[in-house]
């Protein structure tokens, strides 16, 4: 089954009553959430029924939920393959905020300290476990998980299994052999970036069925797009931060020399800013970042590496300082942006400038790559300058279609506002006349020193002081002479070389100096902050909740989006729960939270209300899920799938047939009988060993192995017979083996 959901609502998704009620359970009771986003219900479905899929959404799309909430409810552990360590950290914090059992392995813990994990793993203590891919491939490891029953493989940033994608990691590779080593094993694989090469990629590196596939949406409507020319000075970045007082950002900037110095310049500025990248030291890079997580510092300025694995949730903003190189590199920095679904502001800034300086990268790269990264480069390109909406432009690009105007980016509301177009063309004239009497061998900034009357060197040296342009564009300042440049470049008035960076002149430019062409440009407005979370959240009650979850998050010491999300804390301020069943109807409010922090809330609002008068302000609910009321946890809803499993065969159905029925491989039925023996059900030996493909022959060295090695960990069997048959036999040898005895 193959779903896309490019232009599907949430509405459209799987309905609701095709999962178990224990899901939902577990959606509402663990995560405090009433409803699912687009395709994590299908994804639920696929893993829980043992149907293997790839998962294609947008960062800040719910990926982690996928597998997070099957896990609470397969019987055997989930492991979870990610590259990122900081997303490891993040995720087990989150994970354990809510009541799960879950736990890292990777090289920041000591050796006890994972001989601990494995142990944990072994002994059914731990639901997920988060793994670097070569930490997973260790001997030790996969022992371990042999023993404990494997019965999902989670596979994050998926399109690093892919040579065709943006990150593409060998280690990544070496997975595949590990479905055929745990073929019970359902395995869903998660990227937010993958064009449909990579997709198909991913599906045959992991001997996936291409309708396994799930694309979801890729358009992000919370988020507020806008891009300008940067001027020259910092007025563009300044207006937009103090616009996001209190609000944790990124500023993102594509060298360190930026990065240093824009972080100085802000705090200069009063800003509580801090730097980021490869160039410092490890200990304040991870001083810096745990700072930024934790809410004592709101703006961190970096290089683009920043931000991977941080699941951070309460990002306002997202500024881009330098052109990016691709729009999936873009696409997926904003994406940090706006998990929670508020509203954010992603503004990008750039120059022609930059987009030399990235061609000037791909130029010394290795040249197999070239075509693939200016092309990629001119896709981001056109969506800076486009004066039409943004996500027409950008979301095509990732397969989807999207019908303007999105009403969320400054294209749309300028359109809406009316287009404020301002007449420049008698400086135009001024500008273009000096590069044609320099006879266009220099760059912006000399051309604006001459239209300034600069006596600097190089202009007396050249005798430029003498031109009839000299000293006549006084009455404006150089930034504005900068960004009128940059304007003309843009619309293809004139040209940068993109070595050199000397302007040309085009036909259009001599049209302009002749009076046959006017210049308009647009004028550009920097993104207003959305300071109110929800339409009617009270503000003052916002700041003490947000004041009291970060001195109960610095007493954790966790990052305060741990405690809460800014989501839940607008819900509160919006609604006044007054008792625990009202503060559990808040997004993101789940039993284990509501026990560690629910009282503490709870009293600051009712302290709030009592000083206002306000009251308990019920939320307008949708009409309720065909599954009924959410039942509590620990329940018993339904018959579990391996009991089912187990009464089908032992009536006489055959392994083939059970799975038709449920539309899974053959091995996840024989897993189930599996679960069905351990859990004191009774199947005939005679009929099981029925079901081998083995040959008489191969079945007796199978059991002899057994007699050998023991039965309990299958990979020394698989050794020991050459790797001469295959998993799944070994799989359902064993099982014959169990109901022997």
């Amino acid at each position: 089954m193959r779903v896309t959901q490019e232009n599907k609502t949430p509405s459209q998704s799987r309905p609701m009553q095709d999962l178990p009620p224990d899901a939902y359970a577990v959606l509402r009771r663990t995560f405090g959430y009433d409803d699912f986003l687009p395709l994590q219900a299908e994804a639920v479905h696929n893993v829980l029924n043992g149907q293997d899929c790839l998962v294609v959404l947008p960062t800040g799309g719910g990926k982690s939920l996928c597998y997070q909430l099957p896990a609470l409810l397969l019987d055997g552990p989930t492991v979870v393959v990610s590259p990122l360590i900081s997303l490891m950290q993040d995720q087990v914090s989150q994970l354990r905020g809510n009541g799960v059992a879950a736990a890292f392995l990777n090289s920041t813990l000591t050796f006890h300290a994972q001989a601990q994990v494995l142990q944990a793993l072994r002994a059914g203590e731990l639901r997920l476990l988060y793994v670097a891919p070569e930490t997973l491939l260790r001997p030790e490891v996969l022992l371990a998980l042999e023993e404990s029953n494997l019965a999902c493989l989670a596979i994050d940033e998926a399109h690093c299994i892919s040579a065709w994608g943006h990150d593409f990691r060998p280690e990544y590779r070496q997975l595949a052999p590990l479905r055929s080593r745990f073929p019970a094993a359902v395995c869903i694989a998660l990227t937010a970036t993958a064009t449909q090469r990579v997709r198909e990629d991913i599906l045959a590196s992991l001997g996936m069925d291409k309708g396994a596939l799930l694309v979801g949406n890729f358009d992000r409507p919370n988020l507020n797009l806008a891009a300008a020319v940067r001027a020259d000075d910092l007025s563009q970045t300044l207006a937009f931060l103090r616009g996001h007082e209190k609000q944790a950002g990124i500023v993102y900037c594509s060298t360190r020399k930026t990065v240093n110095s824009l972080a100085a310049r802000l705090q200069e500025e009063g800003f509580a800013a801090l730097p980021y990248h490869a160039g410092l030291d490890a200990p304040v890079r991870q001083r810096n970042q745990e700072a930024w997580v934790r809410d004592d510092a709101a703006v961190m300025v970096a290089t683009v590496a920043f931000g991977m694995g941080i699941d951070k949730s309460n990002v306002r903003f997202i500024v881009h300082y330098n052109l990016p190189q691709s729009l999936e590199s873009y696409y997926q920095e904003i994406g940090r942006a706006g998990r929670d679904g508020l509203p954010a502001d992603c503004l990008l800034l750039y120059t022609t400038q930059d987009l030399g300086s990235v061609r000037y990268h791909i130029n010394n790269g290795a040249e197999s790559e070239r075509q693939g990264r200016e092309l990629r480069l001119q896709a981001m390109y056109r969506y800076a300058k486009t004066p039409y909406c943004r996500r027409s432009v950008v979301l095509p690009y990732f397969g989807g279609e999207f019908q303007p105007p999105c009403g969320n980016c400054d294209n749309c509301a300028a359109e809406e506002a009316g287009r404020k177009r301002i007449d420049v063309t008698v400086d135009a004239q001024k500008f273009l006349s000096c590069v044609a009497r320099t006879n266009q061998r220099f760059g912006i900034s000399h051309n604006v020193k001459i239209l300034r009357g600069s006596r600097e060197k190089k202009v007396l040296q050249w005798g430029h002081d003498k031109l009839s342009t000299y000293g006549i564009g006084l009455d404006r300042s150089t930034g504005h002479w900068k960004e009128l440049a940059q304007r003309l470049i843009i619309q293809d008035i004139l040209i940068q070389d993109p070595t050199h960076g000397t302007l040309q002149l085009t036909d259009r430019a001599w049209a302009v100096m002749k009076g046959e062409e006017r210049v308009e440009i647009i004028q550009q407005a920097v993104p207003v902050s959305k300071q109110t979370p929800l339409a009617d959240s009270d503000m003052d009650l916002f700041e003490i909740l947000r004041d009291l979850r970060k001195s109960l998050a610095d007493e954790a010491v966790v990052p305060a989006y741990i405690i809460f999300s800014d989501r839940s804390l607008a819900e509160m301020a919006a609604h006044f729960p007054q008792t625990e069943e009202q503060l559990l109807a808040m997004h993101g409010v789940g039993e284990a939270k509501l026990a560690a922090y629910g009282q503490a809330f709870l009293t600051a609002i009712q302290a709030y209300c009592a000083d206002t008068g306000k009251a308990w302000r019920p939320p307008s609910k949708s009409a309720p899920s065909a599954a009924g009321p959410t039942p509590r946890l620990g329940a018993s809803l339904h018959k579990r799938r391996f009991e089912e499993v187990g009464e089908l065969f032992a009536e006489g159905q055959t392994v083939e047939e059970i799975a038709a029925q449920y539309d899974v491989k053959r091995q996840t039925i024989v897993n189930h009988l599996a679960k069905y023996v351990n859990a004191g059900g009774v199947l005939q030996a005679e009929r099981l060993q029925a079901e081998s493909r083995l040959n008489a022959a191969a079945q007796a060295r199978v059991m002899q192995a057994f007699d050998e090695l023991g039965s309990q960990a299958l990979s020394p069997v698989y050794e020991a017979l050459n790797g001469e048959i295959e998993y799944d036999e070994l799989h359902l040898l064993r099982l014959v083996r169990v109901c022997q005895e």
